[in-house]
């Protein structure tokens, strides 16, 4: 196979001028579809909320083509935005202490308020997926079997989401927190081939604990409408560079573990509740602390988990032509912090609507 494609799907949150999500989902997306400034194959589509919107990507190869794609989708919400009086920001997790607002008016969305009942209206999230293809399911599974000690680091060097309505939770991810709540959130053990993950799917849905395949919050999984696998672990992004580095470590991973399976390299023997630690302390200290090593299991501090996962990718990377422009983003990661700490450098006082205006702005600019 040559370079794999992916595609980004990043969710934003809407707010209005006081910076409190805004339930206009439906008006900016009218006005954002007639203006017709986004580039080909982009589509801007509503989510759960009335107060979300997401912009997601053709596929691509090349992280600039992204990159354009993404940005021309912000500046197009952006100027909407300004017709209704909302603006889209790249964040997680609300920043002041509004309630979520109605949901978006679709059969899927009413049936899963009503099923998982406080759980459905405590989720106003925004999170990053990363679609990479892959050539079959079989291929799939031996790279979701590969991945799993590496995704930790990447909600570490994505985490953007330290406050949630008013409040600093002490959590360099809190959106990452929140979602572990959904049943079928969180990491899995080795599946081993795809009768397996078939089999996890039909005791869900057997059990209730999904109503469809879209609701299985696996940290990675088999997408059930392209042949791709789905990376779920990050924030949303305000820094499109953020947002690229998970593209492209996202990809590496899957070029890595499925050279790993055609060399008959197995999973390493992580179980899941070990995985489960390591996710809770990369969304709980982000890079500012240290990380749970994925091939030792130690803990090391952050930036040299981060080398360790350079060093593992490295091939793929380079083949990929993405090895300079990772090893500058995870260095800049290392030395500044991620999203959540630029967060919490722009509070005045305990004021945060200065952290919402600077949202706002980084989210247009990229």
């Amino acid at each position: 196979m040559s370079t794999r494609r992916f595609g980004i799907e990043e969710e934003l949150l809407l707010v209005d001028a006081c910076g409190a999500p805004a339930a206009r989902a439906s008006d900016l997306l009218a006005r954002c579809a007639a203006a017709d400034d986004l580039l080909p194959g982009t589509v801007v589509a509503q989510e759960f909320f009335q107060a979300q919107v997401e912009v997601v990507t053709p596929p691509l190869r090349n992280l600039a083509d992204a990159e354009d794609h993404l940005r021309a989708g912000r500046r197009a919400l952006a100027r909407a935005g300004t017709e209704v009086g909302v603006a889209p920001l790249a964040v997680a997790t609300p920043i002041l202490a509004e309630p979520p607002g109605p949901l978006v008016a679709e059969d899927r969305f009413a049936r899963i308020a009503k099923h998982y009942a406080g759980l459905g209206a405590e989720s106003l999230i925004c999170a990053l997926q990363v679609h990479v293809e892959v050539a079959s399911r079989e291929e799939g599974i031996a790279v979701l079997d590969r991945v799993r000690p590496w995704l930790p680091l990447l909600t570490a060097v994505s985490a953007n989401s330290p406050f949630w309505h008013g409040r600093d939770t002490g959590f360099a991810s809190w959106r990452s927190q929140l979602w572990q709540l959904w049943p079928s959130s969180g990491p899995h053990e080795v599946f081993g081939d795809v009768a397996a993950y078939d089999a996890l799917i039909a005791r869900l849905l057997r059990d209730q604990a999904i109503l469809d395949v879209g609701l299985l919050n696996l940290q990675v999984r088999l997408s059930a409408r392209y042949p791709t696998v789905e990376f779920r672990v990050a924030d949303v992004c305000t820094s499109l560079d953020d947002t690229l580095l998970q593209a492209a470590l996202a990809r590496a991973l899957t070029e890595t573990a499925a050279r790993q399976a055609r060399d008959g390299v197995g999973p390493a023997p992580w179980r899941a509740d070990s995985l489960r630690s390591a996710a809770w302390r990369a969304g709980r200290f982000g890079v500012q602390d240290t990380l749970v090593d994925p091939g030792s299991g130690d803990l090391v501090p952050a930036a040299t988990a981060l080398r360790a996962m350079l060093d593992h990718l490295r091939d793929a990377l380079g083949d990929a032509g993405d090895l300079e422009r990772v090893t500058t983003s995870l260095e800049r990661i290392t030395r500044e912090g991620c999203g959540a700490d630029h967060q919490r450098r722009a509070v005045t006082g305990s004021d945060l609507t200065a952290v919402v205006d600077d949202l706002r702005s980084r989210t247009v600019a990229g």
